[in-house]
């Protein structure tokens, strides 16, 4: 989704927002959308501001999902804020919810779910509460050792493949050189790894190609595709990181 404070001119584009989860009624319709962030830049400044009651423009769904969840042992890894993504992936693959016009189908019986997240020290594990779902394994690494294991994430997407039912699938999403080694881990191990990229945008439409990426096409060379358009999730083979 491309979210806009209407009637600010500074930011005066939009900003893409993974959906963190729709938020429902009593009886279980939706009434709104629930967006995770980190404060980095003019917008998110801005959005701590925000009440109840305030205006906002959003433009979307946008681009492509994560496909079905596989059958096996799904593992999600993320970064930084990366985890907004997998909360949805994760309730929808539980068969909690579901989301899509028509909804999207449950995949029965539920995979073995695992997240795997990592940050530079507890002060920001953001919405980690929010994924104490029934069916799913959490696991969290910190730079600094303050919660969870002391070391990179990757190391616990290592830690996996030692078990008798190891990983079968990778979603991951945040900082790029961290999925840039996710996608070596699942390669190294022949499984497939899709990455959710957290590239700028400024339209959310695919027309002015501010977001492009390069990708891997046949003959060994490479293209540039739009991360609006044609993502945010890639096969991680395909990324030319």
């Amino acid at each position: 989704f491309m979210v806009r404070e209407p009637g600010c001119t500074d930011p005066l584009l939009g900003r893409p927002f993974a959906l963190f989860d729709i938020v429902t009624d009593d009886n279980g319709e939706p009434t709104g959308i629930d967006f995770g962030y980190v404060v980095i830049g003019k917008l998110t400044g801005r959005m701590v501001d925000w009440k109840a009651g305030d205006e906002v423009e959003i433009w979307g769904p946008l681009g492509n999902g994560f496909p079905d969840t596989p059958a096996g042992h799904l593992v999600m890894v993320a970064g930084g804020i990366g985890q907004t993504p997998f909360l949805a992936v994760a309730r929808e693959a539980l068969g909690l919810q579901q989301y899509g016009i028509p909804p999207r189908p449950h995949v029965s019986p539920a995979p073995q779910l695992t997240l795997c997240y990592g940050v530079r020290s507890s002060d920001y594990l953001a919405g980690i509460d929010e994924f104490s779902i029934p069916g799913l394994n959490i696991r969290i690494s910190t730079d600094d050792g303050s919660h969870g294991h002391h070391g990179l994430v990757t190391e616990l997407l290592e830690e996996l493949y030692n078990d008798d039912n190891g990983p079968t699938a990778v979603f991951t999403c945040g900082p790029e050189p961290m999925m840039k080694a996710v996608s070596a881990v699942a390669a190294q191990h022949e499984t497939p790894c899709w990455a959710s990229l957290e590239t700028p945008m400024a339209c959310g439409f695919g027309i002015c190609f501010s977001c492009v990426t390069r990708v891997r096409i046949d003959g060994g060379d490479w293209d540039y595709r739009r991360t609006c358009v044609e993502g945010p999730v890639f096969r991680a083979e395909q990324l030319h990181w």
